[in-house]
């Protein structure tokens, strides 16, 4: 427990390099999806991916902060404003001067509502509203990109606040992490055919993509040995030369020493 009267940091995750890669990949298969539909229809993967780093850098940062003495809420959403507003707020600024020259009254008063929904990070559930066979079209919706930040932030608000109950009740993370995902997958599966726009747009039914990313935090944090050994063994086709050649690697090292 940390001292009466400090100040708890939350611990910064250590930049990946990898992880930055694939957010440039995801980046860009978005992109090209929506340029060139046809040069990559399966681009809006790339959603997904960035869902399962954010789950797995919100529970890295949660779980370190609680064994190293806390994990402090308000500090992680200072950060979170700092870091996704001011972008935020050019993008809407930007979009709010650009229709007032160029959309119809109507389409204006459509576009102040997606900016306040924006701003309020509940873009998922207008868009979800407004979609049905009156809808308009998606090229016509500058903002409609924010209904996944929506979901991310959602996410933000609650998984923080359940883990860490679930951590000082003394329950098992993992436990925790795979009953929510459990969940979620359940109602996105059963819903899929016949509720497709609520599967899409509601954070309960996309969640369990962030809580990939959760589980392989917990991983990578506690059982990463025996994620190694169980991944060599499926994908290796002789897992022994590589235990090999890491204890000739130590003899020699130990030799040199020596």
């Amino acid at each position: 427990m940390p001292p009466p009267h400090s100040v708890v940091h939350n611990p910064h995750v250590a930049y990946r390099r990898d992880i930055d890669g694939l957010r440039a990949l995801a980046i860009i298969a978005v992109v090209i999806f929506h340029v060139f539909p046809r040069w990559l229809p399966g681009g809006f993967v790339g959603v997904d991916i960035f869902f399962v780093i954010s789950g797995y850098l919100i529970t890295s940062i949660i779980l370190k902060a609680q064994s190293e003495g806390g994990f402090s809420l308000l500090e992680f959403y200072s950060r979170r404003i700092k870091r996704i507003f001011p972008a935020l707020i050019v993008v809407l600024v930007f979009c709010l001067m650009a229709g007032w020259y160029i959309l119809l009254a109507d389409e204006y008063k459509a576009l102040g509502k997606h900016i306040a929904a924006g701003a309020g990070y509940v873009s998922n559930h207008v868009f979800m509203a407004e979609s049905g066979y009156f809808d308009v079209a998606a090229e016509l919706k500058p903002l409609l990109h924010l209904w996944s930040l929506a979901i991310e932030e959602q996410f933000y608000l609650v998984w923080p606040l359940l883990l860490i109950l679930a951590l000082r009740g003394n329950l098992n993370p993992l436990m925790v992490i795979v009953l929510v995902l459990a969940v979620s997958f359940s109602l996105n599966a059963a819903n899929i055919e016949h509720r497709p726009t609520k599967v899409f747009y509601l954070a309960i039914s996309r969640c369990w993509e962030l809580l990939v990313g959760a589980l392989l935090a917990y991983i990578n944090l506690y059982k990463r040995q025996s994620f190694d050994q169980i991944a060599n063994q499926v994908l290796l086709r002789n897992p022994q030369r590589t235990g090999d050649r890491k204890s000739t690697r130590l003899n020699s090292s130990h030799a040199n020493i020596s």
